[in-house]
């Protein structure tokens, strides 16, 4: 029987076994972690700050920002940590009350993120479709109960799932094959059987955020139709490129939450090691990708960056 070789009903404590088969580039794979967390931390505190003192980004768009901003801070503080500290530390031991409580704020606030991206959409399509309504549209009031409605959807979707998984027999292993506790994970420890986890763990999924990509996807088809049928090119042009930092956001979030759910399912001879670090992917992509995409195409928060450092 092995050193983690136990049989529990609900162990006190799970074991994160990090990148298996890559232990020995551990030193290296740090780097593009810290880095990655810093400008995450970093960058979105930076359109934070820079969207509250400057009156003229108090507009839908910019809100809507901020709370992608915001989620994207809680799910980097979320994994990132720990996952430092399973690759400097070898800190492996997460409490099993901490475990699931992770795995909730992992997958609501990601839920959260794709619900913002569809109110982004909802927004890009309001301003080149309905422009001299947008202000009225688009309230201050609205927003917030667009955001509101976000975090409700996305905490009334994952609660169940720490509380289905505390109901289940742990026997066999304590040990999680993952760098974080990422609710399939968990349930290879479980000697039970599992199939309502996995019928819930789909339909949320599919009912969420497949739900939410299926929106912007029509959102984008009305918009571009929009934008045809203007007659200037360089109206189009300007109409597209208000839609540009949104687009990169989407890709930059769907984009690894498609391919790892890909690799997921029909990636039965994956080494396990390309199954995790595709599922960091789409946890750390984003929190660190998108106060660039922003940063780099929205001219008022470039410009706001280069005033606030550049000049007195």
């Amino acid at each position: 029987m092995g050193e983690f070789n136990f049989s529990y009903s609900n162990p006190s404590a799970l074991y994160l076994l990090g990148i298996p088969g890559l232990e020995h580039l551990y030193v290296w794979i740090t780097i593009p972690y810290c880095s990655g967390y810093i400008i995450a931390c970093l960058g979105n505190l930076m359109i934070l700050v820079i969207i509250k003192i400057e009156p003229k980004l108090h507009e839908p768009m910019y809100l809507f920002l901020c709370m992608l901003s915001t989620i994207d801070l809680v799910l980097s503080a979320s994994t990132m940590p720990k996952m430092l500290g399973i690759l400097w530390f070898d800190s492996r031991e997460i409490s099993f009350h901490g475990c699931l409580t992770q795995m909730f704020f992992i997958h609501s606030f990601a839920m959260m993120e794709s619900s913002v991206l569809l109110a982004m959409a909802f927004d890009r399509y309001v301003a080149i479709c309905n422009p001299l309504r947008y202000k009225s549209i688009l309230t201050n009031l609205v927003i917030i109960k667009i955001g509101l409605a976000a975090l409700a959807r996305a905490v009334a979707a994952v609660i169940p799932l720490p509380f289905l998984v505390k109901r289940l027999p742990f026997c066999n292993s304590v040990i999680v094959q993952h760098s974080y506790c990422e609710h399939m994970a968990i349930l290879k420890l479980v000697c039970a059987d599992v199939t309502l986890n996995n019928i819930y763990g789909m339909a949320t999924v599919v009912f969420v955020v497949a739900l939410d990509l299926m929106f912007i996807a029509v959102s984008y088809v009305l918009i571009l139709r929009a934008v045809f049928r203007l007659a200037s090119i360089d109206k189009r042009m300007k109409a597209i490129g208000t839609c540009a930092a949104h687009i990169g956001a989407i890709l930059v979030f769907y984009i690894p939450v498609v391919l790892s759910s890909a690799v997921h399912r029909f990636g039965h001879n994956v080494p396990i090691h390309i199954h995790i670090l595709l599922a960091t992917c789409y946890l750390m992509g984003p929190p660190m990708l998108n106060p660039i995409i922003y940063g780099i195409k929205t001219k008022q928060i470039r410009e706001r960056v280069l005033k606030g450092y550049f000049t007195n």
